[in-house]
């Protein structure tokens, strides 16, 4: 079996993903749903982009929109816009949403 080429991870990726966290909101005691969300993003993230949990960076706005409702009140998903630079990092925004024609 030929070794995977490693030469495609050195290059910058980006790309836009909804992040589903409904299971954050069942599977953890209701203090820890926010953390136990934001751990999920971090998870999905290292998966999706191949890196590492401890180079994953989530933007404070992110934060803020997982907490806006408490810790036991989270999002059923996230959309987020995941960056993984040359060096490794990964960085996660919050996507900006469309607001909703009524």
């Amino acid at each position: 079996m030929a070794p995977k080429d490693r030469s495609r991870k050195r290059e910058e990726l980006e790309r836009e993903y909804v992040i589903p966290l409904r299971a954050s909101q069942h599977q953890p005691s209701r203090r820890r749903r926010a953390g136990h969300a934001l751990e999920t993003v971090r998870r999905f993230v290292t998966r999706h982009m191949q890196g590492a949990p401890e180079d994953v960076w989530i933007d404070p706005r992110l934060n803020e929109h997982i907490w806006e409702r408490g810790i036991q009140r989270i999002p059923s998903r996230v959309r987020v816009r995941a960056i993984r630079f040359e060096d490794g990092l990964i960085e996660v925004d919050l996507l900006e949403s469309e607001p909703r024609s009524t």
